[in-house]
């Protein structure tokens, strides 16, 4: 962080902080416009947001009490915008991907295939991508990662989301000695069948959309942010929808949930607890039988081992996000991105029993849910960050996974069209 702190204090100091394009108006995004607007943040400029609905783009800014921005609908507009220091606003994500003077487009909208579109633009405009969108990563992140590797920038899930504070602690533990065994979220609530109806009236207290609360209630947003966690580190899952364990206790007694033995036998697994306390942040169970270690960590109060468990207490999400785009535009440095081919996918299974002609509402809707999966045993299912507008052509159970071949896709599709060039990559590699 000093590293950080001291390199954009040189670009303010210089009149050269980085630019930042940010796609999406929601919670998060709000949330990354109040820390890029604040007092606190040097050495970088909020440049332009866009969004589908402007009119959404205009209550975010509202919220935050900000009333020096303009509307802009071409180039010329955003460039006078730009010289002028104001804060430009479109309802055009492509001008915000070819925007001048950024160097970081951040991506926050939640969306596969919206989102997809707005990433390809600013990949081929040379942008560092800053994902704060695990549905994105977890569907397409690896075939992301070899387009932004061609085009020499930077593609990164973010810090303050889970699969970032995991990804960042790993780095801890193992510089600290120990091999970490399993990355684990932890989650409060976990039930399929919510839906965005019974997710009304919590939504509204917490200022979100009821879609996107269902979406975590009913699990789907905690396998994609596992897999993308998976994807990052060659870490798969132990089962189908991984296991869950309840751990009615600390989170410090949350390797005794698993199979010690299977866990040390293993290549290491991305995984959650159900209950623990506190609630809110992410765990390690790491691994070291060295003598010297062990009296050591029983000293620090860290148990008798050869098992134990390190805990991040928090994670704040668009709070921490100025510190990835900092990371990826000064250093080239991504905080989490894919290893290569994708290890651990999130398939689609029926909400409800799905008939035949029924469209498919995606993530946190009424007709699915997602599960984290190995890739290598779901190829015939449905990725749920496609599952938008599909249309059903063979009658699904409730609870049973869908087939790619229950599903007639949207005849047009940029995500679609990058998951066929994703699975064609990893087929030649298996054939080559």
């Amino acid at each position: 962080m000093i590293i950080v702190d001291a390199a954009l204090r040189q670009r303010e100091a210089t009149g050269t902080p980085i630019g930042v394009a940010l796609s999406g108006a929601g919670f998060a995004a709000q949330g990354l416009v109040m820390q890029l607007l604040g007092p606190s943040s040097v050495g970088m400029r909020l440049r332009i947001i866009a969004n589908r609905t402007i009119e959404t783009i205009h209550t975010l800014l509202a919220n935050l009490d900000v009333d020096e921005f303009v509307e802009v609908r071409t180039i010329d507009e955003l460039e006078a915008a730009i010289a002028s220091e104001t804060l430009a606003i479109t309802d055009d994500v492509g001008l915000a991907a070819l925007a001048p003077d950024v160097e970081v487009f951040v991506e926050a909208t939640g969306q596969v295939e919206y989102g997809a579109a707005g990433v390809l633009l600013a990949i081929a405009s040379s942008k560092h991508i800053v994902l704060l969108n695990a549905e994105l990563d977890a569907t397409l992140g690896p075939i992301l990662k070899v387009m932004a590797d061609r085009a020499g920038v930077v593609l990164t899930d973010i810090d303050g989301d889970q699969p970032g504070v995991l990804m960042n602690l790993k780095r801890q533990v193992e510089g600290w000695g120990f091999r970490p065994l399993l990355l684990g979220n932890i989650k409060s609530l976990l039930d399929h069948q919510r839906n965005p109806d019974t997710q009304t009236d919590f939504a509204r207290a917490v200022w979100q959309r009821p879609q996107t609360i269902a979406g975590f209630a009913d699990g789907s947003k905690i396998a994609f942010e596992m897999a993308t966690l998976g994807n990052a580190t060659g870490m798969g899952v132990l089962q189908r929808g991984m296991l869950g364990p309840e751990v009615r206790a600390d989170v410090g007694e949350a390797h005794r949930a698993f199979d010690s033995e299977q866990l040390i036998a293993g290549e290491g697994y991305v995984d959650y607890v159900l209950g623990a306390e506190p609630s809110f942040g992410v765990f390690i169970i790491g691994h070291s039988e060295e003598l010297w270690r062990s009296r050591y960590m029983k000293i620090y109060k860290m148990g008798p081992g050869p098992l134990y468990t390190f805990y991040a207490p928090y994670h704040l999400g668009p709070l921490e996000t100025p510190l990835t785009i900092a990371r990826a535009a000064l250093f080239g440095d991504a905080t989490l991105t894919p290893l290569g081919d994708p290890v651990v996918g999130v398939i689609a299974v029926a909400k409800r029993d799905l008939e035949v002609g029924d469209v498919l509402d995606g993530i946190g809707g009424f007709c699915a849910y997602g599960l984290a999966d190995d890739v290598a045993d779901s190829a015939d299912f449905l990725p749920m960050g496609l599952s938008p507008e599909c249309r059903v052509l063979e009658r699904v159970r409730k609870d049973e996974p869908i087939s790619l071949s229950a599903v007639r896709r949207p005849h047009e599709s940029v995500a679609w069209d990058l998951w066929d060039e994703q699975c064609q990559m990893v087929s030649s590699r298996v054939v080559g």
